[in-house]
Formats: structure tokens, sequence, C-alpha cells
């Protein structure tokens, strides 16, 4: 069996030198709506979710890699370049991070 954690991820990359990695925690969903108002909705809910998918991604590799900001950096780039909600997306990480951040600070 193969242990799916980062830092079996990161050797094997050191190793493999992959071209793609997928990283999947399931969190954010899809949906498919009708309505443009319950659509809107679902759209600015899922920007939530995948913000919350990439903050525990960042999280994950930060606490577990020390040294490893400039490969957050290049996920949250590469992301940027593929995903044309990515805009949305990534101001809802930046929320996330800040509540992050308040209840380390205040538990």
């Amino acid at each position: 069996t193969v242990e799916t954690t980062t830092t079996a991820a990161a050797a094997a990359a050191a190793e493999w030198k992959p071209d793609i990695v997928l990283i999947d925690f399931g969190l954010a969903s899809t949906s498919v709506t009708n309505s443009s108002s319950k659509k809107k909705s679902s759209s600015l809910s899922c920007h939530e979710e995948r913000g919350v998918d990439l903050y525990v991604l960042e999280r994950a590799f930060t606490t577990t890699h020390v040294g490893s900001d400039s490969l957050v950096d290049e996920v949250l780039r590469g992301y940027k370049s593929t995903c044309t909600s990515s805009d949305s997306v990534l101001q809802r990480l930046s929320a996330v991070r800040m509540r992050g951040r308040k209840r380390e600070c205040f538990g």
C-alpha cells in the first residue's frame, strides 16, 4: 500500500519527478441548478468550499514541511492560471486564512 500523505508525495516527487499530481480533499462539491439566484448562491458556497480546500492543502504543507512556502505559492499560481473562478476562490481563501488565524490566537 502507498501512504497518501504530503510527506510520501514529496518523497515520490523527488524520486519520480511527476508532471501532474492530483490532490482531492473532497470538501468542495459540484451541483447543477436551474435558477440564477440558486446558481449564484451555490457558486458562492462552492467558492467558499474550494477556499477551505486550498487552506487545508496549504496548512498540510506548511505544518509538515518546513520551507514549503514556495511550493504553496506555486500551487496557488497554477490554480490561478487554470481555474476560471480563481479570483473569487482566492478571495475566499484569504477570508478562511483570517478565520484560522483568529482561532489560533483566541482559541
